[in-house]
């Protein structure tokens, strides 16, 4: 099932002043109750949605590259890291490695990743809903609202129980 994401991006960023409400709200859950309630979001969103489907993340931003990810790719690549940081990568405001343009340079026609088994760890984990102490991450995943459909359906049913 193809994602529509003229109409996500529209709605995420009308929900958007209402999901930032939601998360001064959810900074007061317990941090266990919080984790495990993203766990089972998490796991019932992706029932639901492929990412295959969607892949809006490679289309729209860039993972921070470290450079365990930048020595793994060149190597694929058969480059000297420098190479692959001067062909792929810039430094952004933060200081951080990313993709110099978007959609991702590895992303092929189909949404599949055409460095799957070798793509860097902040794509691995992404969009970081199914992990430990949600609590840190919470404007991380509050921004993800924006460019995950995963995470905006998340904050959606989140919300019910939390919205007021």
């Amino acid at each position: 099932m193809e994602i529509d994401l003229k109409n996500f991006n529209k709605e995420s960023k009308s929900e958007y002043s209402s999901n930032q409400k939601l998360k001064a709200r959810l900074k007061k859950v317990k941090p266990k109750v919080l984790d495990e309630k993203f766990e089972e979001l998490h796991q019932e969103a992706f029932r639901e949605i492929g990412c295959l489907d969607c892949a809006n993340c490679c289309k729209t931003t860039s993972p921070i590259f470290l450079n365990t990810d930048i020595d793994r790719l060149a190597r694929v690549f058969r480059m000297k890291s420098s190479a692959f940081i001067d062909e792929y990568l810039h430094r952004d405001e933060d200081g951080d490695f990313v993709l110099n343009s978007s959609p991702c340079t590895f992303l092929g026609a189909d949404n599949k990743c055409l460095v799957y088994e070798d793509r860097p760890k902040a794509c691995r984990e992404y969009p970081h809903t199914d992990r430990k102490k949600m609590h840190g991450i919470l404007e991380l995943s509050l921004k993800n609202t924006l460019v995950c459909p995963a995470v905006f359906k998340i904050f959606q049913q989140i919300g019910k129980d939390y919205r007021k």
